[in-house]
């Protein structure tokens, strides 16, 4: 058997890591400007993380929902102290589109409704409503192409406002940094019109902050930025440091009815264990602070350089795109090749940076010198 051909890969077999850097097969080192799609939050294998984790597999790696898992309930508490959302309820899974499914759900159950409001370029995940959500024909297969979903421009809140209007729908879900997008960011009008608007048509609010939640952007969610505040908050890839798991943050005036919402998985010891080790780095480390801090020098930085190609610099903390007037592909390559750095992409021509939130002033200048040389050549 092998495996089935999902990913394009570049030919490098990444083996160990630490910090934001990390090492090939070969023995070659990498600085991580991309974090495994925004995942690794802390860093790579942080001696505490570690710690904890091997600590709880030594105690108990797994039991079921059926029982009291008091980290469960430890968690929650921390991530409300955490956030700011002291007085939400969490239900915990296994991914972002896991949440995002749930969320849906939840939304669909409160006012009863089926037909749900999208950014476009937005993405929410690969599972059926999901991915209906997510604004990629070549990704939504015809089982998941149900008619749910109206997709509108991402800030045109008058767009918004007349589907609301009809009263018919049940949740906006919205990124306030879209990721896969391009770091598009929506605008605090934006945002604050669109939650008077739904709280006037009965319409539940959803902020996906999967990638730029959990610190990125400078504040634990990047809503927060916008001042607003939403009825349910999907998080997942940062929370668990590369350890799969996903939650769903809700209002206190969702209701939980037994039976609606499950997981087999989804909250496990481990899981736990891992997200409460990530909230013990990132309160000691002050990673949130160090996420605003860094990236408004490494964005000031690749501005000052003034290179060639560059259109547009943009974003929040930690979670920067890079507008491009070429095609990506060459310069990334260059980046991974001759300077062995990893950073992402979105579309055709935005460089994404997702680095961890501890990297620090020193490693986003060494990147800065990276990319100047590949963008110079």
């Amino acid at each position: 058997m092998k495996l089935f051909d999902v990913y394009p890969l570049y030919d490098v077999n990444i083996v160990k890591g630490d910090g934001c850097r990390v090492w090939d097969d070969k023995g070659q080192s990498y600085l991580d400007l991309y974090g495994g799609h925004a995942v690794i939050s802390i860093g790579h294998c942080h001696p505490h993380y570690v710690e904890v984790l091997s600590a709880q597999l030594g105690r108990l790696g797994f039991y079921s929902n059926s029982v009291i898992n008091r980290l469960q309930e430890e968690l929650a508490e921390r991530l409300g102290k955490a956030c700011g959302y002291e007085d939400y309820q969490l239900f915990l899974i296994n991914s972002g589109a896991e949440a995002n499914e749930n969320a849906l759900k939840l939304a669909s159950f409160y006012n009863g409704r089926s037909r749900v409001l999208s950014a476009s370029k937005a993405f929410h995940g690969r599972t059926s409503l999901a991915v209906e959500a997510t604004d990629n024909p070549k990704i939504i297969a015809p089982i998941n192409a149900n008619g749910h979903v109206t997709y509108l421009p991402l800030n045109d809140l008058d767009a918004f406002r007349m589907e609301l209007a009809k009263g018919d729908v049940c949740a906006v879900i919205v990124e306030c940094i879209q990721g896969v997008g391009g770091i598009r960011l929506a605008t605090p009008e934006f945002m604050q019109g669109l939650r008077r608007a739904c709280d006037e048509t009965g319409t539940v609010l959803i902020c996906d902050e999967i990638q730029c939640g959990y610190g990125r952007s400078g504040k634990f969610f990047a809503h927060q930025h916008l001042d607003v505040q939403p009825d349910l908050i999907t998080v997942a890839k940062g929370i668990g440091n590369g350890f799969p798991l996903g939650a769903v943050l809700i209002s206190p005036k969702f209701v939980p009815v037994y039976g609606q919402l499950g997981t087999t998985f989804g909250g496990n010891h481990l899981a736990c264990a891992a997200a409460l080790a990530v909230l013990d780095v990132m309160e000691r480390e002050k990673l949130v602070e160090n996420a605003e801090r860094t990236g408004r020098f490494l964005m000031e930085g690749i501005r000052a350089l003034q290179l060639p190609h560059v259109v547009e610099v943009r974003g929040r903390g930690l979670m920067i795109g890079i507008e491009l007037d070429v095609p990506y592909k060459e310069i990334r390559s260059k980046l991974l090749f001759e300077e062995h750095c990893f950073t992402g992409c979105s579309g055709t021509n935005v460089l994404r940076l997702l680095p961890p939130l501890c990297l620090s002033e020193a490693e986003a200048a060494d990147f800065l010198q990276r990319l100047e040389r590949v963008m110079k050549y």
